[in-house]
């Protein structure tokens, strides 16, 4: 019982650590936007670094809490980001207030994201290891293609869908394109914010951590250690993987929601929604420690940050940004280096200091 308390205040501090590191980045960019020192450069990343940070944290779910390998993340984004925009472009005139729809698509993105989780989860996520990894990358590209091949209008008749081409919708001349196949959307509102994006991703933090410290996590967490024996103690494995997966999509969709209204104009790519961000994604999980819900958020931010920075080096951005990227993982599996950081964490010291009072006191008494 005691062990068990002393785990729950190394957490509770650990969580307390990682919420004062959000607010500390949060005073330090409102500091600098407030006062005009923010560069151009820094200002326009705000918004992909919450974005990023929000898709790293929820993937962290699936792959370090759940411990299942998904390739599919883009793919709960694609669908987020195109159900919001298509929402957002059609009910413009008939919803005026900006953050009230802006809201809607919040959450018309995360739950449509978080359908998709369901319905993709049920069959998929009785597959284990590269299967799984597999069926889930081609989900990620199925939803991709499909958007790239759908036509969508709306008139006076109501709503026209089509896979072949515009033409084919039948639309009426004062009819509306909303959705044009490779072109994808065009005039979606740019009611995208740092502010709201940094609210964004303190919730899916809170959310997250509050998770993996529920009995719902603790039950995910023996699945994740040893399936057998936590279907021998009555854990539904099926419902907990559903739970975690729903969530995890849910949030990949807000931040599609939060990426599509960052932009004037959004197409369905390999770069934005394709096998190359959920890579990317992933890639922010394994570099900020598999099951570290801070480190995800710390490597988000580095290697979202350092591409752009690197860019007037021209042909040698890449090459450094891979040169990081080995050096960032060797360092991460360095266990001499973990020992290191270890003995320096905030967590760490005042363990060692409530142990220094304890003994202090015993010796006094």
């Amino acid at each position: 019982m005691a062990e068990k308390a002393k785990k729950l205040k190394l957490s509770t501090k650990s969580n307390l650590i990682t919420y004062a590191m959000l607010l500390v980045f949060f005073i330090v960019m409102q500091t600098l936007i407030s006062t005009d020192s923010i560069s151009s450069l820094l200002n326009g990343l705000l918004v992909p670094i919450c974005t990023y940070s929000i898709l790293a944290v929820s993937l962290n779910l699936v792959v370090g809490i759940l411990g299942d390998l998904s390739l599919g993340h883009a793919g709960f984004m694609c669908v987020g980001a195109y159900a919001s925009a298509f929402f957002s472009v059609t009910f413009a005139d008939a919803i005026p207030q900006d953050w009230l729809r802006f809201l809607l698509a919040l959450l018309l993105g995360g739950i449509v994201a978080a359908f998709f989780g369901l319905i993709i989860g049920i069959p998929v996520l009785r597959l284990k290891g590269d299967y799984l990894a597999i069926v889930t990358l081609a989900f990620g590209e199925i939803i991709k293609n499909i958007v790239n091949l759908l036509y969508v209008g709306i008139d006076s008749k109501g709503l026209h869908v089509s896979l072949e081409s515009s033409q084919a919708l039948g639309l009426e001349a004062d009819g509306k394109m909303i959705i044009k196949g490779a072109l994808g959307i065009t005039g979606t509102p740019k009611d995208s914010t740092f502010l709201i994006g940094f609210i964004l991703l303190l919730i899916t933090v809170v959310v997250s951590l509050n998770l993996i410290n529920s009995r719902t996590g603790r039950a995910v967490m023996a699945i994740r250690d040893n399936r057998i024996a936590a279907e021998s103690i009555g854990i539904n494995v099926t419902k907990y993987k559903l739970i975690v997966f729903m969530i995890s999509a849910f949030f990949a969709g807000i931040a599609g929601v939060l990426y599509a209204h960052n932009l004037s104009s959004l197409t369905a790519t390999s770069k934005n929604f394709g096998y190359n961000m959920s890579i990317t994604i992933l890639v922010f999980v394994v570099l900020g420690g598999i099951g570290s819900t801070r480190g995800s958020i710390i490597a988000a931010v580095i290697l979202t940050a350092l591409p752009e920075y690197l860019r007037s080096l021209n042909d040698y951005r890449m090459l450094i940004y891979s040169i990081v990227l080995i050096l960032l993982m060797l360092a991460n599996n360095n266990e001499r280096l973990n020992v290191f950081k270890e003995k320096i964490s905030i967590t760490n010291f005042l363990r060692n200091r409530k142990k220094g009072n304890t003994l202090d006191k015993e010796a006094k008494s």
